[in-house]
This record gives C-alpha cells, structure tokens and sequence, in this order.
C-alpha cells in the first residue's frame, strides 16, 4: 500500500476536525461516537489514534478550532464598523439571535452549542471553551469601550467588562432557550428571540 503523505496525513485530520465540530455542535459530544464520526470524515475506524491520543484530546480540538472561526467573524464584524445595518456590535446580536443562527444544522457558535456540554466535560475541555468565553468577553468589551468613545459617553475597563458579561450571557441563554422550545412553541422561541435582540444592548 502507498504511504501516505503529510498533506494527506494533515488534511485527513483537518476533516476529523470538521467533521467532530459539527457533529458535537449538532448532538452533543457523548452523542458521538468515533466510529459513526470517522464515518462522516470519510476514514476508516482504526484511523482515529492515528491523529487524537483520545477523544478528550479531540475535543479540545474542535472547542479552540469553532471558537476561533467564530471569533473570527466577530473581528471581522467589529473591522467593517458601522453602516447602514447597525453598529458592529448591534450587527452580533441581530445574526446570533437569528432564526438562522437557532436552526443552524451544525449547531453554529460553540458558545451556546457546546455549553451545557463542556459543563460535564474534563477540565482540558473546560479549559478551551473558558478560553472561548473570554474570547468573546474581550472582544465585547472592546467594542463596547469604542462605541461608547464614538457616542461621546466614554466608559471604563471595568464597566465594559461588566457588560460584556451581561452581553454574552444574555445572547447564549436566551439561544440555549430559543432551542430548546423552539419544536413545541415556536411562538415562544420567536418571541425568546425577538425580546432578547431587542434589548440586549440596552
């Protein structure tokens, strides 16, 4: 048989990744076994060793590799500034308190599809999806700490961290909510959603 290449071996584990960050968003983490989930990255079983020394160890994987993408669209948001569809940080609360972003198939932002997970997790998976958190709450407080600047109402450090916590904790909640109700009372999801979006930035 011909061995395999670096880039193979490299893009293999990339898919892993994927594959892994997808499924647990959607399932939830103990859901996923590792032989359905090298089954949905195209590879075979006994593959899995090859790449992850443990499934715990995959894990903190895909929670450093989901809060980095998501982060990621949050700077380049941030970036873009204001414009005709809000401040940045009003343009956050519209996407992650969307219908979209609630009935997303992979789950989307980790923050709200990997949180009660992580909770029963071991402390290296804690631990990554902390790092996330505070991902989240420095890049809140940042924005926050401009736009106030901006409207000529400065605010401290402390204050801004402050609410960026309430930001976050209101965003997650209110989406962990939204989907939890959303088979049964749609009506209530919509409104979790809507009453959330409308005052989160109050």
């Amino acid at each position: 048989m011909p061995r395999i290449t670096k880039e193979d071996k490299a893009r293999n584990r990339r898919n892993i990744v994927d594959a892994a960050g997808r499924m647990f968003r959607s399932h939830g983490i103990d859901a996923v076994g590792i032989a359905e989930l090298m089954k949905e990255a195209g590879l075979t079983h006994g593959g899995f060793y090859n790449h992850f020394a443990s499934k715990d160890a995959l894990v903190v994987e895909v929670c450093n590799a989901s809060f980095a993408a998501s982060l990621g669209v949050l700077a380049e948001v941030v970036e873009q500034g204001s414009g005709s569809a809000g401040s940045p940080l009003e343009r956050v609360v519209a996407d992650y308190l969307s219908t979209v972003h609630r009935d997303a198939e992979d789950g989307g932002c980790p923050s709200a599809s990997l949180v009660t997970d992580a909770g029963r997790q071991s402390q290296h998976v804690q631990a990554a999806y902390t790092k996330g958190v505070e991902g989240y709450l420095a890049g809140f407080a940042s924005e926050i700490v401009r736009e106030a600047e901006e409207s000529g109402q400065p605010i401290g450090p402390s204050e801004a961290r402050e609410r960026a916590t309430r930001l976050l904790s209101e965003l997650v909640g209110a989406m962990v909510l939204a989907r939890a109700v959303r088979k049964v009372r749609p009506d209530l999801s919509e409104e979790i959603l809507q009453t959330v979006r409308s005052h989160a930035l109050d």
